[in-house]
């Protein structure tokens, strides 16, 4: 065994002490006012990379009054201090038979362009760059901005792709629940080991686009051959680390550092399932053996097919009610971990409220994001640190993505 001097323990001695000293940084406490809790969230522009309500604007809710149910309206916005909201334009798997993927698509843009932004003019406005968001902020508006949630919604058409690029949508998230014709999905073993090679181009063409690539809902061979093809950064604009709570939606650590080697970001998702393992346990939703005992149970009622799909649903949506719930300090434990392992640069905000059936105690809604700068604040994060987390990093990862397409087309 090698034996060191007086002055080399020493230096090991320190620096052993540093890395327990910042691995620790976060978790430590401190007392913060109002005041500075004010000062600081507003200083951010706080862009939340998804959100869902546009499911119940595309059958005809008026996000404008303030609501009972649900995550989002616009005294909630307000009161949170969001700056911007990409929007999802949802498109069910479901509509992939018989081809009706675009046409859902183009309905859920269309309650984006119209049924949000255009019924309120003057809250928000539509944005397509990071220079157009901090535009909409300097007016004092919301900046609101499509991204399509399954690249299925393409019908396996680059034309199609372009269209919406055209039409406003700047990120588009490959896959939902189950693979489709081109790419794999976390939800279903797959089909493709990954990307097919018209699922490259498809990539390439986003990345000429100017369109960020979202790879939350991917599958873990498909986010590799993203992550290997992509010329611009890419990101999760809903997920969360699965060192954390083990949900195949979830990213692991090697994956969430490759990502950010590469310049991109992991929006956390504040579904109580992405946030905490104890939640992931007690959900029907995440716990694979908790949802087959409803399915067989059902089977022994039921025998027409479509009633007992409809029941098994009906009671995994109240067995969601018995759900252990999740903390808004578990949320910062997950910006922290993203912190510990990838840097401050790598992690955002991607709520996926109004896509979520529980919310974490603390952040209940688009409200709420207050209550996490506060945590945020006592944990040590400075101010710089959170406005990077808000709003920074996503900025700086779109204009990446527009450099690389020389600036749009």
């Amino acid at each position: 065994m090698m034996k060191f001097g007086r002055s080399m323990r020493s230096i090991l001695y320190l620096a052993v002490a540093g890395a327990v000293i910042a691995s620790q940084a976060f978790a430590q406490t401190r007392k913060v006012s109002d005041e500075e809790v004010r000062k600081v969230h507003d200083s951010a522009l706080l862009i939340d990379t998804h959100n869902d309500v546009t499911g119940e604007t595309v059958k005809g809710l008026d996000i404008g009054p303030r609501r009972d149910k649900g995550h989002t309206d616009i005294p909630r916005l307000k009161e949170g201090g969001v700056g911007a909201v990409f929007f999802a334009a949802y498109v069910s798997t479901t509509f992939m038979q018989g081809n009706r993927s675009a046409h859902r698509a183009l309905e859920m843009i269309d309650t984006i362009r119209h049924g949000i932004v255009e019924r309120y003019p003057r809250v928000f406005e539509f944005a397509t760059t990071a220079d157009g968001i901090e535009a909409a902020r300097k007016k004092g508006k919301i900046a609101a901005l499509i991204g399509i949630e399954g690249g299925h919604a393409i019908e396996d058409s680059l034309a199609l792709l372009r269209t919406y690029y055209d039409l406003g949508v700047r990120y588009m998230t490959l896959t939902h629940s189950i693979s489709h014709t081109w790419a794999d999905s976390s939800g279903d073993a797959g089909k493709h080991n990954g990307l097919t090679p018209f699922g490259r181009e498809v990539v390439k063409e986003m990345n000429r686009l100017g369109m960020m690539v979202d790879i939350s809902h991917v599958s873990d061979k498909t986010f590799r051959d993203v992550l290997a093809i992509s010329t611009a950064p890419v990101f999760a604009s809903h997920s969360s680390c699965r060192s954390l709570s083990a949900i195949p939606r979830n990213m692991s650590d090697q994956m969430i550092a490759a990502m950010a080697k590469k310049g991109g970001t992991i929006h956390i998702n504040f579904g109580c399932e992405f946030i905490s393992q104890r939640s992931a346990d007690t959900s029907a939703w995440s716990n694979r053996a908790l949802r087959r005992k409803i399915e067989e149970a059902v089977e022994k009622e039921v025998s027409d097919p479509a009633k007992r799909k409809e029941l098994i649903a009906a009671r995994v949506e109240a067995q969601a009610k018995a759900i252990t719930r999740a903390t808004l300090e578990e949320v910062a434990l997950q910006i922290d971990h993203v912190v510990k392992i990838a840097g401050i640069d790598a992690v955002g905000i991607g709520s996926d409220f109004d896509g979520v059936g529980c919310t974490p105690a603390g952040v209940d809604d688009v409200s709420r994001f207050p209550a996490l700068t506060r945590v945020l604040l006592e944990r040590g994060y400075t101010a710089e640190q959170i406005r990077k987390i808000y709003g920074g990093n996503l900025l700086r990862v779109m204009r990446a993505v527009e450099r690389a397409a020389g600036g749009g087309r």
